[in-house]
């Protein structure tokens, strides 16, 4: 499942996420969802997430 739909995505959940500064490399960060950033239903980027460990990112792939 890809993170472009708020309603897929859920606090606790294992994401897969795009950070910032990997952006233009596509490297992807796992991680467990704190935080959902994005107030909006859908973003064509992925949903801008807080992970449990601080780091923020859109949300690329749902595990």
């Amino acid at each position: 499942m890809n993170g472009q739909n708020r309603a897929d995505i859920h606090i606790g959940a294992n994401v897969k996420i795009v950070l910032k500064k990997n952006q233009p490399t596509g490297k992807l960060t796992e991680g467990v969802v704190a935080r959902i950033l994005t107030n909006s239903s859908h973003h064509p980027h992925g949903i801008k997430v807080m992970l449990d460990d601080g780091q923020v990112g859109r949300v690329q792939e749902i595990i």
